[in-house]
């Protein structure tokens, strides 16, 4: 039984490692965003920048340790027994919970993650041993737990929120004003102050936030304490002038440099600080171990008040996990999923929205738009137009995937972000108050956002859907975490032989699970049958870019129509459900082709407007095909899955023999346009009579079989709805067909006829 502790040990020591990386994934965003998302610098540059600052910051790390020793529980009041039971749940349920995150593309905080597993697991364990006493009750819990650090996160964490984007946004809005979008000319004559107040407030959160705290403070101490006003003086007038001979001598803005250093010391005081978050408790583990193996007290009997002393941490530790914070920063493919949640939500033109509208978004949507309309009624027209000139973008014309190409930001606003994270974080600092970077880069980073108009009437409720997602995930976070870590302290508890070795098996499978979906996930490979989008400014090009989205809409369809017949003569539920999906992504492929129709009449020339007409009406019968394979596939899934009478024999006999022949028509749909033997179109449209003919003939045939002998109310709704729906998708392939017929005859005869006058006859 002595074993098991050093077993525990080795496993919290290897999820450690495994936490590290789970936790920069997530944090990543906190001094990666600004500078990936301006694209001020090379993706190479930001790297190698955010590497030294994590590096230098974890090797430089914080007596911040001391939070998972004895911040959140007295240590006093606990054995060595209960203590590793303590921090083995904690370790389990934070890497577990980061990783949850990182796979959704959430970003959340670290250290309430950690704080509240610590918190969770205290109770829990509190409970069960005031459970077990006779003079104890409830009202001691306060004896086993620091109730006071618990209430001040939580309070940092909801004044963190609102402050942030609050500051975020009034700093933005006058940075805008002053420089407006056309920012570049009044940069030349403005960036060196711009400059040195953004390096000298960058400058004085490395020194506050970085440095505060860590084994090589007390040499600094006496020169920074009670001289904060000098360094600040003499930071402004420092970089002020660095700013100027930068832009004089090498020409570029100083926004290169602001950006640069305000990821690097981001980077620097995540590292720093965080660190605990990811290998405090493992340290804390160690340090137990060690004082109990000297002991040789009973495991059950050892006090744990030695982790009441303050123990500096170990250089070798700290360096291997700086080591393997850049590694996982320069490899981590959740990182870069993380990172493009905050970017797409702050993004100054059109993206593809990743978070769906809700109740709560489109109500804060509302009231906004109400209180812009009474601030416009207050404010005179003539500031409300001086004011509107400084918010004035540049018009330029770009397709969507262009838009998203491009910078999700300026340089302006990426500036702004780092300065403004970096002061409210130093200011918090020297305050004393706790809170999470997480919370703050984000929020300034929205903030701005809201104050540089990128949350439009097009965008909003989108925008501001993805805001309230990723705040209540981070309550979420202290919840689950506080519940997750009670609950497996408990089955720890209960069993620890038996439950520590299936609680570690199931955390490495869920870990391999999760890895293994999102790697599939983000894959970047496009399906050969996928839908894209056309960029011809002809109707000649159109026509030829969508004859291959008609061949692979012709594939799927076929597939999707022969499925929901096979599901239903099977009663294969499996198929139906996987069917309902395929239907479901082909018409999400249309409804994104849909979406481009503004981008796309952008972009044609004014001697091709007519191809805008025929790529609107291929879209519209496009849509109205996967509606009929939509209502087939599912109708078809409903009934099996409400477990009706299975379609009689004849009745499959008939479907079957209508998705033979739909399949013959749908295979030679798709050759025709697979090798643009546009001619073919002709003979497809002179067969149509035949297979309208069947469907109709196969109603007849129904509406006799009802008269006389069909019992089943539910099959022979279901049946007639399969004849019309199949119906409709006839009428809308031939639609389709006949459009392209059409539009293919007049944009080839002018030319064939001026080209060969005779091989128009032959």
């Amino acid at each position: 039984m002595d074993n098991i502790y050093l077993l525990m040990l080795i496993a919290i020591t290897v999820l450690a490692i495994a936490d590290i990386v789970v936790g920069v994934s997530n944090d990543a965003i906190n001094f990666l965003n600004s500078a990936i998302g301006s694209k001020a610098i090379s993706m190479r540059t930001i790297m190698i920048v955010a590497s030294l600052g994590i590096f230098i910051g974890a090797v430089f790390s914080s007596g911040m340790m001391e939070v998972a020793r004895k911040g959140i529980f007295v240590p006093a009041m606990f054995n060595f027994e209960e203590i590793m039971y303590i921090f083995m749940a904690v370790m389990i349920t934070d890497i577990l919970l980061l990783d949850f995150f990182n796979t959704l593309g959430l970003p959340t905080s670290t250290t309430v993650s950690i704080v509240f597993n610590l918190l969770g697991a205290a109770v829990v364990m509190s409970l069960i041993k005031i459970s077990a006493s006779d003079s104890q009750t409830f009202a001691n819990l306060g004896d086993y737990i620091n109730t006071k650090k618990a209430l001040e996160i939580i309070r940092g964490i909801i004044m963190s929120v609102f402050i942030a984007f609050t500051v975020g946004a009034i700093v933005q809005w006058v940075s805008r004003l002053v420089f407006t979008f056309h920012y570049e000319k009044k940069i030349k004559n403005f960036g060196a102050i711009f400059g040195g107040i953004s390096l000298a407030a960058i400058t004085y959160f490395i020194f506050l936030k970085g440095l505060k705290g860590t084994p090589y403070y007390k040499d600094l101490k006496d020169l920074l304490e009670g001289n904060e006003l000098l360094i600040i003086l003499g930071s402004l007038i420092f970089w002020t002038l660095f700013s100027f001979g930068f832009q004089k001598v090498f020409k570029k803005t100083i926004l290169l440099v602001v950006i640069a250093v305000g990821t690097f010391g981001l980077a620097l005081a995540f590292s720093g600080n965080d660190l605990v978050n990811f290998i405090g408790v493992p340290m804390a583990a160690y340090h137990s171990y060690e004082a109990w193996i000297g002991s040789g007290v009973d495991a059950s009997m050892f006090s744990m008040e030695v982790l009441d002393k303050k123990v500096p941490a170990e250089p070798l530790l700290l360096f291997i996990a700086g080591g393997i914070m850049v590694l996982t920063l320069w490899f981590s493919k959740k990182a870069k999923t993380v990172a493009e949640t905050e970017i797409s939500l702050s993004r100054q033109g059109d993206t593809h929205e990743k978070f769906e509208p809700n109740i709560l978004s489109r109500s804060v949507v509302k009231g906004s738009t109400w209180l812009s309309d009474v601030f416009s009624k207050i404010v005179p027209v003539s500031t409300q137009e001086k004011i509107g000139k400084s918010f004035e973008k540049p018009d330029v014309v770009l397709t969507k995937d262009q838009s998203i190409n491009v910078p999700a930001f300026d340089m302006i606003r990426a500036s702004v972000n780092l300065m403004v994270a970096g002061v409210l974080i130093a200011i918090a600092t020297s305050m004393k108050l706790p809170l999470s970077t997480t919370y703050v880069t984000f929020m300034v980073a929205m903030g701005t956002s809201f104050a540089d108009r990128a949350w439009g009437r097009e965008s909003a409720v989108y925008r501001v859907a993805g805001v309230l997602n990723v705040i209540g995930g981070w309550f979420g976070t202290a919840i689950g975490a506080f519940i997750a870590a009670g609950t497996v302290v408990f089955l720890i508890k209960w069993n620890p032989s038996v439950m520590t070795p299936i609680l570690l098996l199931l955390t490495i499978i869920l870990l391999v699970r999760n890895y293994l979906s999102h790697k599939e996930s983000s894959k970047k490979v496009v399906d050969e049958d996928s839908l894209t989008q056309a960029e011809s400014s002809s109707i000649q090009g159109v026509i030829h870019e969508s004859a291959n989205n008609i061949a692979n809409v012709v594939k799927r369809g076929n597939k999707i129509y022969s499925s929901a017949i096979d599901g239903l003569a099977k009663q294969d539920l499996v198929l139906l459900k996987k069917n309902k999906k395929n239907i479901v992504k082909l018409s999400y492929e249309i409804d994104e082709l849909r979406d481009n129709i503004f981008y796309f009449i952008k972009n044609l020339d004014e001697s091709s407007l007519g191809a805008s007409n025929f790529y609107i009406n291929i879209l519209g019968y496009l849509q109205d095909m996967t509606q009929s394979l939509e209502y087939i596939s599912k109708v078809s899934h409903k009934h099996v899955n409400n477990n009706h009478k299975k379609l009689k024999f004849n009745q499959i006999k008939e479907l079957k023999q209508i998705d033979q022949d739909l399949e013959s028509l749908f295979n030679t749909t798709k050759k025709a346009f697979d090798s643009r033997s546009f001619e073919q179109i002709g003979a497809i449209l002179n067969n149509k009579k035949e297979i309208f003919d069947l469907v109709t003939e196969k109603i007849q045939i129904q509406v006799e079989r009802t008269r006389t002998e069909e019992s089943s109310p539910k099959n022979t709704t279901l049946y007639f709805s399969l004849l019309l729906e199949t119906k409709d998708l006839l009428t809308a392939t031939m639609n389709l067909l006949q459009e392209y017929h059409n539009a293919h005859d007049s944009s080839v005869e002018p030319a064939t006829l001026a080209s060969n006058p005779e091989e128009e006859y032959t």
